[in-house]
């Protein structure tokens, strides 16, 4: 995670690409509920504000693009579109079970969270994602019709080497997974 940027924009035919890597990574039923908003214009970022903690500010503010990454409640709208053999039931259950419809949007769009992140890697980006901020604000400002709601931001461009933090440790495979 990066702590500062770089003075290296992220053009449009960068983020173009990045959607256009991620989009393949494979979701429930091809539900594909993940929406973005990037934030570009330092006008835009403004309206962020309000919602970060202080910790996660200026490392926000001052990237060259900040997105939102957000699910749609109301994915299923195009779901027979992208996976046309989709039942009946299903359909009914998620236009009628808010639970179940927000629980597979969240899911799956988190799914395209993390495949955003390697997309964004791979084009040699640096990444920021992080959750230290007021959903309910997030949505109020960007989202007011209450369709998409916030799941994570992520900070993208070229990290400042000179602010770096420390990769602390990860589990040993021995400690988290198990073969049976």
């Amino acid at each position: 995670m990066h702590n500062g940027w770089q003075d290296a924009p992220v053009g449009d035919a960068q983020l173009h690409a990045l959607y256009d890597l991620m989009k393949w990574g494979p979701t429930m039923s091809n539900s594909q509920a993940q929406r973005i908003l990037f934030l570009r214009s330092p006008k835009e970022k403004e309206r962020l504000k309000p919602a970060m903690t202080a910790s996660n500010l200026e490392k926000t503010i001052t990237a060259p693009v900040v997105a939102i990454l957000a699910y749609d409640l109301k994915y299923y709208d195009h779901i027979e579109r992208f996976y046309p053999i989709v039942s009946k039931s299903f359909m009914a259950r998620s236009r009628a079970d808010s639970a179940f419809t927000g629980m597979t949007a969240f899911r799956n769009a988190s799914l395209q969270g993390a495949y955003f992140i390697l997309a964004a890697r791979a084009f040699g980006l640096d990444c920021g994602p992080m959750s230290g901020f007021d959903n309910v604000k997030v949505d109020a400002e960007f989202f007011p019709d209450g369709q998409f709601k916030s799941n994570f931001l992520c900070s993208i461009g070229k990290g400042d080497p000179s602010k770096p933090r420390p990769r602390y440790g990860r589990f040993e495979f021995d400690e988290v997974c198990k073969i049976l």
